[in-house]
């Protein structure tokens, strides 16, 4: 019996002692809430306690807010005008671009057909020229000797060794029989002198 009512009181004690230190506790609780309450209440009170020195508090109201939110808006659209008038001018420049290589390829087509007509006309022309020599050539060959001899006495020498360096060689002998000396001479020098320059390979 005795036993048990020591051990009784044992668990008496410090169940009291439990308690009291359990009150103590939730009492400091309290007081620290209270205490971080009023210091949150002075800080909401007197914002400028909180910021650092020569700084100034950044309060924001409705309006503030809307007006920032209104100057972003403007700022963007403007930008995105800018962006626009940008395009409009780069698409402006590529189509006049186009217009320009359009007509340069349309002049250079112009150029390539002008070209070819005109080797056609000097084609034409030198074959009809060739055509008029060799038939004039025909026609000196088949004159009497004396005639075309007077003919080609009467011609610059170059313009009469052209025929004769055209004509067949008896054809030509017999012209040259029958010409001046002098000018027989100077015909001769003339073909003489363009075999020499004719390349030799």
């Amino acid at each position: 019996m005795t036993k048990r009512k020591s051990l009784k009181r044992r668990l008496v004690g410090r169940g009291s002692v439990l308690l009291i230190a359990t009150l103590l506790i939730g009492s400091a609780g309290i007081r620290i809430a209270i205490g971080a309450g009023a210091a949150f209440a002075e800080a909401d009170a007197e914002p400028e306690l909180m910021l650092p020195q020569g700084t100034t508090p950044l309060k924001t109201t409705e309006g503030s807010h809307e007006i920032e939110v209104r100057s972003l808006l403007d700022a963007l659209q403007a930008r995105e005008k800018r962006v626009e008038e940008r395009e409009m001018a780069v698409a402006t420049r590529n189509k006049a671009l186009e217009v320009a290589r359009s007509e340069i390829d349309r002049r250079l087509a112009a150029l390539e057909q002008a070209e070819k007509d005109l080797a056609a006309t000097l084609a034409l022309a030198q074959t009809a020229a060739e055509d008029d020599l060799a038939r004039l050539t025909t026609v000196y060959e088949n004159m009497k000797p004396k005639d075309a001899a007077e003919l080609f006495g009467a011609m610059e020498p170059e313009f009469a060794a052209g025929f004769l360096a055209r004509m067949r060689p008896e054809a030509a002998a017999k012209v040259m029989s029958g010409l001046d000396p002098q000018a027989a001479y100077s015909i001769s020098a003339i073909l003489a002198g363009r075999n020499a320059r004719a390349p030799k390979s």
